[in-house]
């Protein structure tokens, strides 16, 4: 009897137990759920004490009389961005001027049996500009090939009043030459700017939509570049602004073979995320922490779910 009894209770201590981690468990998980929502209203309410500058994330109010459904996009950005045409020609009639005011012809720098980087700036951007030109430069730096030897880099300034500004143009490349730190390969880099007309010419071909805003006398734009043939055709589309060395050298490759890559996901970097007046990231970075509260949120409500019904099927089982 006292065997039985001590069986018993041995039993209900290991139930007791089970119990107890069960218990242990979903009070972890309701105090991560907590602090989830915690941290998920804390970065909201942190956004909207917030006090911009730019025009771009000013606080918005609702405005009933306003017609339509707001994609929650800035306007200056619901036109911007890079469409892939790969395979499509470039107007090598485009007539441009270099770094030293020479005129020139888009197809100047085609027809020579190596391939072309293209990169559509402008020369006095204030921030996103530089970083596709840096990143450009430095996997460059990466590969073995050398500019003017086995590629050349063509940059189109699609801001029509820098075509005035010789000096900009020079400084721009002297600038990159002394980045990229190849002897000889002056020959391989070019910095053009032309008028709005020429200028729509390349960019209505290649795909690169931008806008400008007149509050902020900036362009609103996605950062990326292109790889074309020989011959001009569009083979290839890098986005962002870091470009690992081996992909540039196997687009480089491909292209100087004449063939055409396949559409890659795009991944836009655009000019007005990041405010320089806040000193913050808008709406990207903050959406994709939103979605990521949420997930954490179902992921947790999920496992609360599933411990209730593991902790009533075994009560139901001692009964």
């Amino acid at each position: 009897m006292r065997e039985v009894r001590v069986l018993n209770l041995n039993l209900q201590f290991k139930d007791f137990m089970k119990k107890s981690s069960v218990i242990s468990a979903v009070l972890k998980l309701k105090l991560l759920l907590s602090l989830s929502i915690l941290l998920m209203f804390g970065s909201v309410s942190a956004q909207k004490s917030e006090h911009y500058n730019s025009p771009l994330y000013a606080p918005k109010t609702y405005d009933p009389t306003q017609a339509g459904v707001s994609s929650g996009l800035p306007r200056q950005l619901e036109k911007v961005g890079i469409d892939q045409k790969l395979n499509s020609q470039l107007p090598l009639d485009a007539a441009f001027k270099d770094e030293n005011g020479k005129a020139v012809l888009l197809g100047d720098y085609f027809g020579k049996g190596r391939p072309v980087v293209l990169a559509l700036v402008y020369y006095e951007c204030p921030m996103l500009c530089n970083e596709v030109l840096n990143g450009l430069t430095g996997s460059l730096k990466g590969i073995s090939f050398d500019a003017g030897q086995e590629f050349d880099v063509v940059a189109i300034s699609f801001d029509a009043r820098e075509n005035d500004n010789a000096d900009l143009t020079k400084n721009k490349k002297a600038s990159y030459m002394a980045r990229y730190g190849r002897s000889g390969t002056e020959n391989g880099w070019h910095f053009l700017t032309g008028t709005q007309s020429e200028i729509d010419k390349v960019t209505e071909a290649v795909g690169f939509n931008y806008q400008f805003d007149e509050k902020t006398n900036q362009f609103a734009h996605a950062g990326g570049i292109m790889v074309a043939t020989p011959e001009g055709k569009l083979s290839r589309y890098l986005y962002g602004i870091d470009y690992a060395p081996k992909d540039l050298k196997f687009s480089l490759m491909e292209s100087a073979q004449n063939k055409i890559g396949n559409p890659v996901e795009q991944l836009y970097l655009y000019c007005f995320h990041y405010d320089p007046a806040s000193g913050k990231y808008g709406l990207a970075i903050l959406s994709v922490l939103r979605l990521l509260s949420v997930a954490t949120i179902l992921g947790i409500g999920a496992m609360l779910l599933v411990f209730w019904r593991y902790n009533r099927n075994k009560t139901a089982d001692l009964k």
